[in-house]
C-alpha cells in the first residue's frame, strides 16, 4: 500500500504597500451567498464540506452552545468558509485532530492506529506492528513526526511552527520539521506525529493527527467570543511491557479575513498534541503548535491561543482568499500506472494498484504549473513501518504554465508506503509579480 503526497512551497511573499483611511476600506470575501445562511442550533452540528472545501454563505451566526463539527472530505482540502456579511461565532468550531491509538499487548493484526487528522490536516503515523517490524510509522505531512526505529523507543511529535518534540527510548523517533509561512499562504494543516516501537507480538501507540486548517472570511465583521478548535491529538500512550508510545500531532492553521474582526474572551487553539506516556523514561514527543493569521483593517480581537504557550498569532491587512496563478505539484503516476486527478488521500481506498510483476526501481511522474522549470522536486519515500529515503527529481522541463519530472525511487515490497513529493523556489519581488502558492494534494495507491 503506498500513500502519495504532492506539497509546493514558496520562499517569499510580496509585500502589499499603500493604505487609505480605516472609514474608506472594505474586503469582499467572494463568496457567492449560494449556500444561504448559516445558522445551526445548540447541541452538536456536523458540517460536511463539498469537494471543493469552500462553503458560500451569506451570514455566519454559531450560537452560544452549539458546536459545529467539520468532517474531512474525500480529498482532505482545508476548509474556506466565505460569508458576503457578518460572521458571529459564540460557540466552537471544531476542525480538531483524533488522538492516536494507545498501544496493545498481544496484538494479533496489523493496521493503521494513527489519530486522523482534522480537515486538511495529516494523519499520525502507525505503531509498529512487531510482526512485521519493531520500527513504527512516520506521521504525514510536511512536518512529520519520525516513528521510533525500536521496540523502547517513542515517536517524534508533528513540527510546523517549530520543531516537533524528540521521543525518548532506544531508537525514539526525532520530531518533525517546522514548515509553512506566517501569511497562512499556502494554507496547510499540522502533520502527525509518529508512532511508537514494540517487540514481538504487540503494536506500538499510534501518533496523534494533525490539527485542521480553515479560513474563514467575511465581507463585514468577525465577532468571536467563542472557540475554533484546531487542536493536534496527542500520540497513543503504553498499557504495558514491550509497548512504546507515539507523538502528538502538530496544531493546525486558523485564518481569519474581514473588514473588521472583534471579540473579547475568545479562544483560537492551536496547541500541539500531547506526548504519549509523559513523564516515563519512554516518552512521545510533543506536537508543535500551529499558526493564527488575523487580517482586518480594523482588528479589536483579544484571544487566548488555547493550551499553547509558544503559539504565534500574526495578523495585517486583508488579502485575497485565494490567489490568481496558484501553482500545483501532484504525481501523475506510479511504476507507468496512471494516478486519478481527484484522489481520495486514504489508506483504506486504493486510488492506484500496481502490478504483483513491477519491480524496484519504480518511475515516479510529475507535473507542475506556475512552478519555475530548472525546479527539482524532493520525492521521499517512507516504508509505513520503517524509516524515509529521499531522492531528487530531474529538473523541471517545460514552461512555467505546464512542466514535467521524474524521479527513481524504490518501494518496499514487504510492507505499505508512504511516497511524497515537495518543490520549494522563491519569486522575484519585481514590481508586477503577484505572488503564487500552491495547495496541498494528497493520493494514495494500493500494492
Amino acid at each position: 500500500m503506498i500513500r502519495l503526497i504532492a506539497i509546493a512551497t514558496i520562499g517569499l511573499v510580496a509585500a502589499v504597500g499603500g493604505t487609505s483611511p480605516a472609514r474608506a476600506q472594505t474586503f469582499s470575501s467572494g463568496s457567492t451567498g449560494a449556500d444561504g445562511a448559516f445558522n445551526p442550533p445548540t447541541g452538536t452540528t456536523t458540517l460536511a464540506p463539498p469537494a471543493s472545501g469552500v462553503f458560500n454563505f451569506t451570514t455566519v451566526n454559531i450560537p452560544a452552545g452549539a458546536t459545529v463539527r467539520i468532517t474531512r472530505n474525500a480529498t482532505n482540502t482545508p476548509v474556506t468558509l466565505l460569508a458576503s456579511g457578518n460572521v458571529t461565532i459564540a460557540g466552537i468550531v471544531d476542525i480538531r485532530a483524533a488522538d492516536g491509538a494507545a498501544s496493545k499487548v498481544n496484538a494479533t493484526g496489523i493496521g493503521t492506529n494513527g489519530g486522523a487528522g482534522g480537515p486538511g490536516g495529516f494523519d499520525g503515523g502507525s505503531g509498529a506492528a512487531a510482526v512485521v517490524s519493531t520500527a513504527a510509522g512516520t506521521g504525514l505531512g510536511p512536518g512529520g513526526g519520525i516513528g521510533s526505529s525500536a521496540s523502547s523507543g517513542g515517536g517524534g511529535g508533528g513540527g510546523y511552527l517549530s520543531v516537533g518534540g524528540a521521543g525518548k527510548g532506544t531508537g525514539a523517533g526525532v520530531g518533525g520539521v517546522l514548515y509553512g509561512t506566517a501569511s497562512l499562504l499556502p494554507l496547510v494543516g499540522g502533520s502527525g506525529g509518529g508512532g511508537g516501537g514494540a517487540a514481538v507480538p504487540n503494536t506500538g501507540g499510534g501518533g496523534g493527527g494533525g490539527g485542521g486548517a480553515i479560513v474563514i472570511a467575511s465581507s463585514g465583521t468577525i465577532t468571536l467570543t467563542g472557540q475554533i478548535q484546531a487542536q493536534g491529538g496527542a500520540g497513543g500512550g503504553i498499557t504495558g511491557a514491550g509497548v512504546a508510545p507515539g507523538g502528538g500531532g502538530s496544531g493546525g492553521s486558523v485564518r481569519l479575513i474581514a473588514t473588521s474582526i472583534t471579540g473579547t474572551n475568545g479562544t483560537i487553539n492551536i496547541a500541539g498534541g500531547a506526548s504519549g506516556a509523559p513523564s516515563t523514561p519512554i516518552e512521545g514527543g510533543a506536537g508543535s503548535p500551529g499558526r493564527v493569521r488575523v487580517e482586518a483593517f480594523t482588528n479589536t480581537l483579544s484571544v487566548n491561543l488555547g493550551t499553547s504557550s509558544v503559539g504565534v498569532l500574526s495578523s495585517g491587512a486583508p488579502a485575497s482568499v485565494t490567489l490568481p496563478n496558484a501553482p500545483s505539484l501532484r504525481i501523475t503516476s506510479v511504476g507507468g500506472v496512471t494516478a486519478p486527478a481527484a484522489p481520495a488521500g486514504s489508506f483504506t481506498v486504493a486510488d492506484v494498484v500496481l502490478p504483483a510483476t513491477i519491480t524496484n526501481p519504480v518511475t515516479i511522474s510529475l507535473a507542475a504549473t506556475n512552478i519555475p522549470p530548472g525546479t527539482t522536486v524532493a520525492v521521499t519515500v517512507r516504508g509505513f513501518y520503517g524509516e524515509a529515503t529521499s531522492t531528487v527529481s530531474t529538473p523541471l522541463t517545460g514552461t512555467l504554465a505546464s512542466s514535467t519530472a521524474s524521479a527513481s525511487v524504490t518501494i518496499p515490497t514487504n510492507e505499505p508506503s508512504i511516497v511524497g513529493a515537495s518543490a520549494s523556489f522563491l519569486l522575484s519581488a519585481a514590481a508586477g509579480d503577484t505572488p503564487r502558492y500552491a495547495d496541498a494534494v494528497s493520493l494514495s495507491a494500493t500494492r
